[in-house]
């Protein structure tokens, strides 16, 4: 046999090691991350139910579903255990601090500072910029509609 026929099937086998090594870590991270629940700790189940760690057993996990409301859930069935601010955001709607990182709205301020932005809204004569590009459109627009209709009326005396 020649080494070109043998290559797709070392290929092949050094792909799957890969993979399983890949999967390995992360159930490692996932029990690792399953080992740290402790009692009062907010978490996620992998169908997406929102809990409090009550107990916790060597398989099991008993949780408080509601206030009074506990069930027991096997320790694979956790997909997430989430931080305090994280958990008391999404279950009771906690607005985050007022001194904690606020994401924007549009990408602009990402880029521009407070000053550039009020620098760039009024010109060094002191009047606001007309934005001309919504007046150049529309010019356009009725240029193309009056040329349309000329071409239909010479069409039409032909």
């Amino acid at each position: 046999m020649s080494i070109v026929t043998l290559l797709p099937f070392i290929v092949l086998i050094g792909a799957m090691f890969l993979m399983t090594r890949s999967a390995k870590k992360k159930q490692q991270a996932a029990a690792e991350m399953r080992n740290q629940m402790q009692p009062g700790t907010g978490v996620r189940t992998i169908g997406g139910m929102y809990a409090t760690v009550k107990e916790v057993g060597d398989e099991t996990v008993l949780l408080e579903v509601a206030p009074g409301v506990h069930a027991v859930y096997a320790k694979n069935a956790i997909g997430a255990v989430l931080a305090d601010e994280e958990y008391n955001r999404i279950v009771h709607g906690d607005e985050p601090e007022a001194d904690a990182t606020v994401v924007p709205d549009d990408a602009s301020s990402l880029t521009e500072s407070a000053e550039d932005a009020e620098h760039d809204a009024v010109e060094v004569s002191g009047e606001a910029k007309t934005d001309l590009t919504k007046k150049a459109d529309e010019a356009e627009a009725d240029a193309e509609v009056k040329k349309d209709a000329k071409a239909d009326g010479e069409a039409d005396g032909k």
